[in-house]
């Protein structure tokens, strides 16, 4: 037997040797890419709002195939109809074997999204809006609904995103280049540089919700 195949045995024989931590996956760990922010919201509110903002409409632009439904929380100025780019936008990726990055869809404008969506008025989600935006420059925000065993592609914004999860499992992660970890939902404000390459993931068994709401600071363009 060679030592490359000796070598090979050992590291195996010593990885067997070792039990795998089973217990902390099912937690948040930070990176420098994702971190726990101090804000903290009412998980219960979070998810009374989620019902009634609901009841009042549905999820918009069902697009199973991209991983994902959108309720718009912010739009334009007096805005009337989301198109399927306002849902998502623009993002670069890596599609193939070429491994060359390529854009996907337009650029949109976060600034422009200045306004609380006048279809969920008086519901927990203003008074959350309202708390984010004393903070943040907020453009964007939507509830994301992800299905189970359901994966985003592998992909980078034009800006980082703050999110809230409002319904999860263990089996629901976010990986921010190498780095992947669970978001429980407690009420906890997550940032995500998802300028960085990123994907979300449910491998769980229930439908995965979270607010998502990006920061309107200087976009990549290109």
């Amino acid at each position: 037997m060679s030592s490359k195949s000796n070598n090979d045995r050992h590291l195996i024989e010593q990885a067997m040797s070792i039990n795998p931590i089973n217990d902390s996956v099912a937690g948040f760990v930070a990176s420098q890419h994702i971190h726990k922010l101090s804000l903290q919201f009412d998980i219960q509110l979070l998810r009374d709002a989620l019902d009634e903002c609901l009841s009042r409409q549905g999820y918009l632009g069902n697009m199973q195939d991209q991983g994902f439904a959108a309720l718009p929380l912010t739009q334009r100025p007096g805005q009337q109809q989301w198109t399927a780019n306002d849902l998502s936008g623009r993002f670069w990726t890596r599609g193939d074997d070429r491994y060359v990055e390529e854009p996907r869809e337009n650029l949109v404008a976060e600034d422009q999204f200045s306004e609380f969506n006048p279809a969920f008025a008086g519901t927990y989600f203003e008074q959350v809006m309202a708390e984010l935006k004393a903070h943040f420059p907020i453009g964007r925000t939507r509830v994301l609904s992800k299905p189970m065993y359901n994966c985003n592609s592998w992909h980078r914004d034009p800006e980082p995103r703050l999110h809230i999860p409002i319904i999860t499992n263990p089996g629901a992660l976010f990986i921010v280049n190498h780095h992947v970890t669970h978001l429980p939902a407690d009420g906890s404000v997550y940032f995500t540089d998802t300028r960085a390459y990123h994907t979300a993931l449910n491998g769980g068994e229930t439908n995965r919700v979270h607010l998502v709401a990006a920061l309107a600071y200087d976009q990549i363009t290109e």
